[in-house]
């Protein structure tokens, strides 16, 4: 079996994870959830940060145990039961395709402004452009990722340098009047946000000395983004309202540029233009290099076919491509709101089974306290159910479809195999 090279270090991880995270999330989510909690988004993305530390530590302890490429989907198979690990992989490959489908959707809305055929357009030819970058492998894609972040963070914190000083507090009014179903729907939503940290346990098989690199690059992503979420979603809100907010984020998917316009400083909207746009071309390349590398670990083990498990010197190129005709389809969607949902139920269904996972360590590869896992999972599972039952219900369903296609894989198998 062909193995990747370990070329990435701790410097590389964390801004892998930071080129993950930082993107649609706070540039297109915070306006969803925003319409949807009012001004108590900013409480909801503080309490998506305390879930998703839950889960980072979980997959931080388990990537460590487990260096391997796949994440969750190879979690789930060493630990559980390989019908677990099949439905981690599976929600992972919908999730994160939906994912990076709203991020290609996002940078266009940013770039266009409309919400016509030409965003839809953009979006699609931005991922295919994304994939032939990754499918030349993980050192070309992480000096681009490089570049990515730093424009993005320099964004992000001059918005909020500028925004601070026009804050306006009647925005905050009725803070605490949100209802519990509202304030929990909304940090489902940015709970997604967050969960960029788990592409550098996906590609736990290319990072040099995983024992201590991963842990550590998931730590420190997590407190950096928390950190700046918080800061611009009270920017944005003190700005112009949570209400104006999710208005504008349905409408063109790019509200931080309503934002920057209302700022002292109103032509950092151009930089706000721009690091979206990088932003989101983080999120999708890292996307698109996680998805790729549990698509070759589910190609190793049969569950998906066995071509897209090749290799060619440092990158798995059919499993890229592979995932980049899902991404680029899913765009033709067009609507952020709906991949974005769909996106936040199967991803939390995904870290139910990593903390799952977690709980099922051995004590010699334990490094946090079981409560942490245990944590974790009850606000996953408690979490996914608070988005829309259409959502939910879809979710179900493709779950029940794709144990259907690992059990007539298994079947197939079983029967070419013939009797002992």
């Amino acid at each position: 079996m062909s193995q990747l090279a370990r070329v990435v270090g701790l410097p590389g991880a964390v801004l892998m994870g930071l080129g993950s995270i930082v993107g649609t999330g706070v540039f297109v989510s915070l306006g969803l959830a925003a319409g949807i909690a009012g001004p108590a988004v900013v409480v909801a993305v503080a309490l998506a940060a305390l879930v998703a530390t839950c889960n980072g530590l979980s997959s931080a302890q388990l990537a460590a145990a487990y260096p391997v490429s796949g994440g969750t989907y190879e979690y789930g198979y060493r630990t559980l039961h390989p019908a677990l690990g099949f439905t981690a992989g599976w929600m992972f490959l919908c999730a994160k395709s939906a994912s990076a489908a709203t991020a290609a959707l996002g940078l266009a809305g940013y770039a266009l402004g409309d919400d016509g055929a030409a965003r839809t357009a953009l979006a699609a030819g931005t991922v295919v452009a994304v994939t032939l970058l990754v499918a030349g492998g993980v050192r070309r894609s992480n000096a681009v990722n490089a570049v990515i972040v730093s424009i993005t963070l320099a964004a992000l914190v001059a918005l909020v340098a500028a925004g601070l000083p026009e804050i306006d507090r009647a925005n905050f009014a009725g803070l605490g009047d949100v209802a519990p179903r509202d304030l929990l729907h909304a940090t489902a939503l940015m709970f997604v946000a967050f969960t960029g940290y788990g592409r550098i346990a996906t590609l736990g098989e290319e990072v040099r000395d995983p024992a201590r690199t991963i842990p550590r690059a998931i730590i420190v992503t997590l407190v950096v983004t928390a950190l700046l979420y918080i800061a611009v979603a009270a920017v944005a809100v003190g700005l112009i309202g949570a209400a104006r907010l999710g208005e504008i984020t349905r409408a063109t998917a790019a509200p931080l540029e309503a934002v920057a316009l209302r700022s002292a400083v109103p032509d950092v909207r151009w930089l706000i233009a721009v690091g979206a746009i990088t932003a989101m071309l983080g999120v999708l390349l890292n996307l698109v290099l996680g998805l790729s590398r549990v698509a070759l670990a589910m190609a190793r083990r049969g569950d998906l076919p066995g071509g897209l498990a090749a290799v060619s010197g440092d990158s798995p190129r059919r499993a890229v491509l592979f995932v980049g005709l899902g991404i680029a389809a899913l765009t033709l969607i067009g609507s952020v709101e709906a991949t974005w949902s769909f996106s936040a139920f199967t991803v939390l269904v995904y870290y139910a089974i990593t903390n799952l996972a977690a709980l099922r360590l051995p004590p010699e590869h334990r490094r946090f306290p079981r409560a942490v896992a245990v944590a974790g999972l009850g606000s996953c599972l408690g979490l996914a159910f608070w988005v829309e039952p259409r959502i939910w219900l879809t979710g179900g369903a493709l779950i029940a479809a794709g144990l259907l296609w690992q059990a007539a894989i298994s079947r197939s198998r079983r029967g070419t195999a013939g009797p002992r």
